[in-house]
């Protein structure tokens, strides 16, 4: 039986020399920690196989992969049985809390987005994508059908989602994203180094509490991507609210599904696109 590592936590201490001005002064700086995560899928009748690897944040790693699977449209949250971390034998204390086991009741077809690739980076957008048309094919659950923050709660919602950034209040270095009520309750914030995971994060949370991924609104620390209105499509929220700008495609796919989205979101401005 091999020794466990400590967990890996989501940040890390490092000596640093900072110039200012000509003046050099060491200290100690807190950064983000990343580092990759395998998701596995098992399912009964057929050993674990490896689905994806990310570079992501360590931290909430069982509502990644949930979240990740979802948004997949790999598995339903009904059939998600579980999430463990990999105890095989043949780890190296390296790779100890960096690979996790997706357990579902049905077979999965692994042909995601990403199939054929090894991994994916903290960054990774819509990734071994064949064209536009296979890109917008996106698999959603149940749609949120009640009501929507309207602008003035929307130029809110950003600075409430500050608030619960505390990896980043620490390093500076991690997006977040979180799910709100149309009155701009927060009912969950994640963070992470890929914009991505912490979307996955989110979603992921509310699987495995039992609870739907449909709800009001949204909100992402950056930019209105392709890929985060994808996951947010797949969630089936009703709105996204992104502190920057939208991509075209983005806006695309957020007229076509029903996503209202804004973007350039401040305490005194936000432009909505759909």
């Amino acid at each position: 039986m091999t020794e466990l590592q400590r967990r890996p936590g989501a940040t890390v201490r490092l000596r640093v020399a900072e110039h200012v001005a000509g003046d050099e002064r060491l200290h100690e700086d807190t950064v983000a920690a990343e580092e990759p995560l395998e998701i596995r899928l098992s399912w009964p009748g057929a050993a674990a196989q490896r689905a994806w690897v990310t570079m992501r944040t360590p931290g909430h790693d069982f509502e990644l992969a949930a979240g990740w699977v979802v948004h997949e449209g790999l598995v339903a949250p009904a059939a998600l049985a579980g999430v463990v971390y990999c105890t095989d034998a043949d780890l190296t204390r390296e790779q100890e809390f960096n690979v996790v086991t997706v357990t579902t009741t049905t077979p999965v077809d692994l042909q995601h987005r990403h199939a054929g690739l090894s991994s994916g980076s903290s960054a990774c957008g819509v990734c071994g994508k064949d064209s536009i048309e296979a890109a917008l094919t996106t698999t959603r659950g149940p749609r949120w059908e009640g009501g929507v923050p309207g602008p003035d709660v929307v130029r809110r919602l950003p600075a409430l989602l500050h608030e619960e950034q505390s990896v980043f209040a620490r390093t500076g270095g991690v997006h977040a994203a979180g799910l709100f009520t149309a009155d701009g309750e927060r009912l969950v914030v994640r963070e992470d180094v890929g914009r991505h995971n912490a979307v996955d994060k989110v979603t992921g949370a509310r699987v495995l509490a039992g609870q739907p991924t449909s709800e009001a609104c949204l909100v992402v620390s950056g930019r209105a991507g392709f890929e985060l209105v994808q996951k947010a499509v797949s969630a089936g929220v009703g709105c996204m609210v992104a502190v920057g700008a939208p991509s075209a495609l983005a806006v695309h796919l957020a007229s076509q599904a029903g996503l209202v989205l804004y973007g350039f979101t401040r305490a005194e401005r936000t432009v909505r696109y759909t």
